[in-house]
């Protein structure tokens, strides 16, 4: 049986997030991860498995959940309708703003 790969995820603002482990499509660490560390710091997120390393736009935090000892967290890509929504959301926030109308 080959040796089980190491990951390595860095967020948007440095973040680094090391010797992580991987079951199906959840990363687990043995350090605490919690949810406040991801929040608008998913644009862009690297995740390397030592050998490759893959930077992915625009990811969405599925889930953290505590397994006795280890943490077990999932991403996932948004689509392009969510991205579309954001940025609505974002030009709508702005024009307010410009516009000195409170939302």
């Amino acid at each position: 049986m080959g040796e089980e790969k190491v990951y390595a995820i860095r967020l948007a603002d440095g973040t680094e997030l090391t010797n992580l482990r991987m079951n199906g499509n959840n990363y687990i660490s043995s350090s605490a991860v919690t949810e406040d560390v991801f929040v608008d710091n998913c644009n862009p997120v690297v995740i390397s498995d030592g050998e490759n390393e893959e930077t992915h736009d625009h990811m969405a935090l599925i889930h953290i959940t505590k397994y006795g000892d280890d943490y077990y967290f999932a991403f996932r890509d948004r689509t392009k309708e969510e991205l579309d929504q954001l940025k609505m959301k974002a030009d709508i926030e702005y024009l307010a703003m410009m516009s000195d109308i409170e939302l």
